[in-house]
C-alpha cells in the first residue's frame, strides 16, 4: 500500500483521535444505529481522556455524513479540536473503534482499505487517448493526450497512386508524433516508483507503440489490455473486468515479490547475514527490534504486516519526530528523546513508513511472513 495519503497526519503532534466505523444505511433502522454508534464513539474517546474540542469536531463530522452513496466504512483522524483526515473505507469495520493516543491508530487501515494499487488508464487511438485514474472507490478522468493530426485524414479520398507513398507517409508520421505525445503525458503522470500501474487500452497497434516509448521502469509496470476504445458510446464492462483482474493480479505479485525477497534476505535459521557490524547493511529486518533499528536507519522500502500479528500491539516509545522511536524508555532517552511516549509498534513504524515513503504490505492469511508478524526489506544504502 502506498501510504502517501497518510503525509497530513505528520504535520501536527497529537495527541489523536483515531476513529472507525461502519457507514451503511440501508436498513430501516439505519437512522437509530447512526445515533446509537455515534453515542459509542464519543464515550469512547472521553473515556480515553480525549479533550472536548476534539470530541465535538468528530461528533459533528459523524453528523453530517451522507445519507446515501457513503463507504462501507470511515476513518477520522482528528487532534486539537480539528478533523485532520477523514477516510473513506472499502470494507466495514468489525465494530466500532475509537481511541486516544500519542500516535494516530493507523493500522487498521491496511486491513480495511484495498491493497489494489490505484492505477492509470490510457484509452489510445491514432488520434490520442483518454486518460483515467482508478482507485478502490471509484474513477476519475484525468483528461486527455491530444496528439498531431494531418490535416488531409479523415476529409478526403485516397490520392492518386503517386501521390499515396507521400500521403501515408504524412499519416504515418502525424501517428509516431501522437505516440510521443500520449508516451510523455504518461510519463509525466505516473509516479516512476514500484506501486505505479499502468493500463494501456484502445488500438492494438497504437497501445503497443505508446508503451515501447515508456522508460524501462513504467514500461514494467504497464500492461496491455484487449478491450476498450475511446469510439462513442463504447461498451466499458469488459474492460472494467480487464482493469480489475489486472489490478488484483499486480498486487498479488508486488506481495509475494516482496516476500520472496524477504525470504532470501533473512536467510535461514542459524545462517549468518551481512549486517551492520560487518560494515554493509543487511537485506531484511524480522522482529520489533531489528525493524526499529531499520527504522532509525531510513533503510525500511517495504515494511510486511501480517494478519493477527502478535508483535504489531507491542508497546514501543516515540518522539515527535517520525524516526524518533526505540522499543524501551531508557533507549529513547539515549537516543536523544526528550519527553518519550508509549505507543503501538505497528503505529510507529508506519508513520515512519509514511515519512519515508516506503511501502507496507499486508501478507495475506496462512501465507508465511515474517515471525510474529512484523518485519521489513530493507533498502542497501543507509
Amino acid at each position: 500500500m502506498d501510504l502517501d495519503f497518510l503525509k497530513p497526519l505528520l504535520e501536527r503532534p497529537g495527541p489523536w483521535a483515531s476513529v472507525f466505523v461502519e457507514t451503511r444505511r440501508d436498513t430501516e433502522d439505519g437512522a437509530q444505529m447512526q445515533k446509537l454508534r455515534d453515542r459509542a464513539v464519543a464515550r469512547q474517546l472521553v473515556e480515553e481522556g480525549a479533550d472536548p474540542a476534539t470530541v465535538g469536531a468528530v461528533a459533528e463530522r459523524l453528523r453530517a455524513e451522507p445519507t446515501s452513496g457513503a463507504p462501507p466504512g470511515r476513518a477520522l483522524f482528528a487532534a486539537a479540536g480539528e478533523i485532520v483526515l477523514d477516510l473513506p473505507l472499502t470494507a466495514a469495520p468489525p465494530g466500532v473503534e475509537a481511541t486516544w493516543s500519542s500516535l494516530p491508530h493507523i493500522a487498521p487501515l491496511l486491513y480495511l482499505r484495498s491493497d489494489e494499487p490505484a492505477c492509470h488508464v490510457a484509452l489510445i487511438d491514432r488520434t490520442g487517448a483518454d486518460l483515467e485514474l482508478r482507485g478502490p472507490l471509484g474513477t476519475e478522468d484525468t483528461g486527455r493526450a491530444e496528439g498531431k493530426q494531418w490535416q488531409g485524414r479523415g476529409h478526403r479520398s485516397l490520392p492518386a497512386d503517386r501521390y499515396e507513398w507521400h500521403y501515408n507517409n504524412k499519416v504515418e508520421n502525424a501517428w509516431e508524433e501522437t505516440a510521443d505525445i500520449i508516451a510523455a503525458e504518461l510519463v509525466r503522470r505516473c509516479p516512476p516508483d514500484a506501486g505505479t500501474l499502468l493500463v494501456l487500452a484502445g488500438d492494438a497497434r497504437e497501445r503497443k507503440a505508446v508503451r515501447d516509448r515508456l522508460p524501462q521502469q513504467l514500461r514494467s509496470n504497464a500492461v496491455e489490455v484487449e478491450h476498450g476504445s475511446r469510439a462513442p458510446g463504447a461498451s466499458a464492462e469488459l474492460l472494467d473486468r480487464e482493469i480489475e483482474e489486472a489490478r488484483s493480479r499486480y498486487a498479488r505479485e508486488r506481495v509475494r515479490s516482496a516476500l520472496d525477497e524477504f525470504r532470501r534476505g533473512r536467510g535461514r535459521p542459524g545462517e549468518h547475514r551481512p549486517g551492520p557490524m560487518d560494515g554493509a547493511p543487511g537485506p531484511a529486518a524480522e522482529g520489533v527490534p531489528a525493524v526499529v533499528e531499520a527504522v532509525r536507519e531510513h533503510r525500511i522500502a517495504t515494511l510486511l504486516l501480517g494478519h493477527d500479528a502478535v508483535e504489531a500491539g507491542r508497546p514501543v516509545w516515540v518522539g515527535p519526530g517520525a524516526y524518533d522511536i526505540a522499543v524501551g524508555r531508557t533507549e529513547a532517552k539515549n537516543w536523544g528523546i526528550r519527553r518519550p511516549e508509549e505507543a503501538r509498534a505497528d503505529d510507529a513504524l508506519l508513520r515512519a513508513c509514511v515519512a519515508a515513503d516506503s511501502e507496507a504490505l499486508l501478507v495475506p492469511e496462512e501465507t508465511t511472513g515474517p515471525a510474529g508478524g512484523l518485519g521489513a526489506v530493507l533498502r542497501w544504502n543507509a
